[in-house]
């Protein structure tokens, strides 16, 4: 079992790989693969304005608005309404995209994944989830909202703050994670 705590604090900004927004990559798989060698990405990126986004060639998307009024997705030129807070919604990555601002900036939880190496499933939770990671895989929840812990397993008693998540891969759960508010959850599977 492998446990691992990321701060929000230490996530620093980089650019969009088209250039147009900055984005603070939460963790990759594996480990440090840049842009065209992840099998997956989550990242929280600021939106501050009408435009394109990145092509990912191969990849599938899930983005959840976790701050903001939400946007306009024009996938492949179909509109798509994103205006729901914290509601995950796919889209393929490798279709050209532009997003149109509903109402100011937002912030948006995205999932990346390469379809033919991974799965990823996205979900918001409330109160309390055991984090189960899958046979060869890994889960990472990503916390909402001040004052999530992290209780039993490896990494019992961890408080995670506004952004701040845990990640595990291996075979046992790493405990118990109760939010005071919601969180993320992302479990990734092998393809």
């Amino acid at each position: 079992m492998t446990v691992r705590i990321l701060r929000a604090a230490d996530l620093s900004p980089a650019p969009w790989k088209n250039g147009g927004g900055l984005t603070r990559e939460i963790a990759t798989g594996p480990e440090g693969a840049g842009a065209d060698a992840f099998d997956w990405r989550v990242s929280l990126a600021d939106v501050t304005a009408d435009g394109p986004f990145s092509a990912f060639p191969g990849v599938d998307r899930i983005l959840t608005v976790v701050e903001g009024a939400g946007m306009d997705l024009v996938v492949g030129g179909e509109h798509h309404i994103v205006d729901e807070p914290l509601w995950p919604h796919a889209f393929p990555g490798d279709l050209p995209t532009e997003g149109f601002l509903l109402g100011g900036p937002v912030v948006n939880l995205n999932v990346m994944y390469r379809r033919a190496r991974t799965r990823a499933e996205t979900a918001v939770v409330c109160g309390t989830v055991r984090l189960l990671p899958p046979e060869g895989g890994a889960v990472l929840a990503v916390s909402l909202d001040d004052g999530a812990e992290l209780e039993g397993g490896g990494g019992g008693g961890v408080r995670l703050d506004r952004y701040d998540a845990v990640l595990a891969a291996g075979e046992e759960s790493p405990g118990v994670l109760r939010t005071m508010g919601q969180a993320v959850l992302i479990t990734l599977s092998g393809g």
